[in-house]
């Protein structure tokens, strides 16, 4: 283990011994997890991801599967996420103000690397990209840092709340659009076969074939969706993050009352609203008018419970030190969580997309969820390995040397023949 200390008047990357445990297990734990919803928008059209009846069969394990996914999944992890994002951004800042009173130039030069990579990722690989959306929000959240965290929680729930008070506008704005623009809106929303066998042939193409859809969704992703949603979900769950980074939440340092209190609140409460939501779209048939805009709304707020949930129930883990090797496993995992998101990208594009084996289409949900299972072995396994021999991940050493204009140190060997020289 590397005990190097950075300068303290140039300051480094976080090292091993400042690393907060917690938070890498439960980094770990949700890039793992994430890829339970992302694997859908890699396997099948877009309208899938949605609206579960424009394509595939939905009955059997297939239901479970996504029943199961969209209960416990679907926006939960992105929402851990986007939280510990702005944890990230509080832990990083503050140490560099410590040390030398400025924070702002390595913290807009991060993000905007953040966002070169985010661009490539999803323009050259797969539209989902996420980490524009973060570089973006990032940008923003910034000015906050210093904010008290009833006043980042306040302000982020508020965020939250204002992309919800658009998707109901836009639902009362449905009667006023034209029939062209309802007509263009359900071309995706409940594909024709056509337009399903245009998307399929697509991705079962070769990397050029795919690169007109893709960059189109990516477009659209970056630009509509951002300002209709993710600036204020996003730029929202990092300031929430923010604030409970500064009460010792993701730390577990709380008492066990308040993790079971958030675990309640995941069962209580998440759940049995997005239940019913579940319930009110299949009785709507998955409609377009009940359920574009509005249906999305019961896991929209229930899915922040749910989150809230699963991180309650990993700080207790962490806290009493329940499945120590396991922990330990998920910490590697979550310390290289941007290389491990973006191998997931690399592993399921080959495998679905026609420049790999071109299974785009063809594999029903129980098929995905196995892959998703075999995905998280390869992950859980070479990440401890990696990080037994290196510092960072490639890509984490990537940002980090671009982002402080110095080529990092990469081997823990080289590390501590510097430390020995001293």
């Amino acid at each position: 283990m590397s005990t190097r200390t950075a300068s303290p008047t140039m300051p480094g990357p976080v090292t091993q011994a400042e690393r907060i445990g917690s938070l890498d297990v439960l980094r770990g734990f949700a890039v793992l997890c994430i890829l339970v919803m992302n694997i859908q928008s890699f396997s099948m059209i877009g309208a899938a991801y949605l609206n579960p009846t424009a394509y595939g069969d939905l009955t059997g394990w297939n239901y479970i599967v996504w029943l199961l996914s969209h209960v416990f999944a679907d926006r939960k992890f992105m929402t851990i996420f986007s939280m510990l994002f702005g944890a990230g951004i509080v832990l990083m800042t503050s140490r560099r103000e410590a040390a030398t009173g400025r924070s702002a130039g390595v913290h807009y030069r991060r993000m905007g690397f953040l966002l070169l990579f985010g661009l490539l990722h999803g323009y050259l690989l797969w539209y989902g990209d996420i980490l524009n959306a973060y570089a973006m929000c990032g940008f923003i959240v910034f000015l906050f840092r210093r904010r008290r965290p009833g006043t980042l929680i306040v302000v982020g729930l508020l965020s939250i709340a204002f992309a919800s008070a658009l998707s109901v506008f836009f639902h009362w704005s449905i009667q006023y659009w034209p029939a062209e623009n309802i007509a263009e809106t359900l071309k995706w929303w409940a594909p024709s076969q056509e337009v399903i066998a245009e998307d399929i042939g697509a991705y079962r193409g070769g990397w050029l074939g795919q690169l007109p859809h893709r960059a189109s969704t990516a477009i659209f992703f970056q630009t509509a969706l951002f300002l209709m949603e993710n600036v204020w979900r996003t730029g929202g769950l990092m300031l929430v993050g923010m604030g409970l980074f500064k009460l010792d939440v993701f730390s577990a340092k709380r008492s066990s009352g308040v993790y079971v209190l958030m675990i309640g609140a995941g069962l209580l409460v998440g759940i049995p609203i997005i239940l019913y939501g579940v319930h009110r779209n299949f009785a709507a048939q998955w409609d377009f008018e009940s359920c574009f805009f509005l249906g999305g709304q019961f896991n929209y707020w229930g899915s922040l419970f749910v989150a809230i949930g699963w991180v309650g129930l990993v700080m207790l883990v962490c806290k009493y030190g329940v499945a120590p090797k396991l922990t330990r496993t998920l910490a590697a995992t979550g310390q290289m969580a941007f290389t491990n998101y973006l191998l997931q990208t690399v592993i399921c594009t080959t495998i679905f997309y026609g420049h790999g084996f071109g299974l785009f289409g063809k594999v029903e949900r129980i098929g995905q969820i196995l892959i998703v299972f075999a995905v998280w072995v390869v992950l859980l396994v070479i990440s401890p390995i990696w990080l037994r021999h290196f510092r960072f991940g490639p890509v984490e050493w990537l940002w980090r040397s671009l982002t402080y204009m110095k080529v990092q140190p990469m081997r823990r060997a080289a590390v501590q023949a510097g430390i020995a020289a001293m």
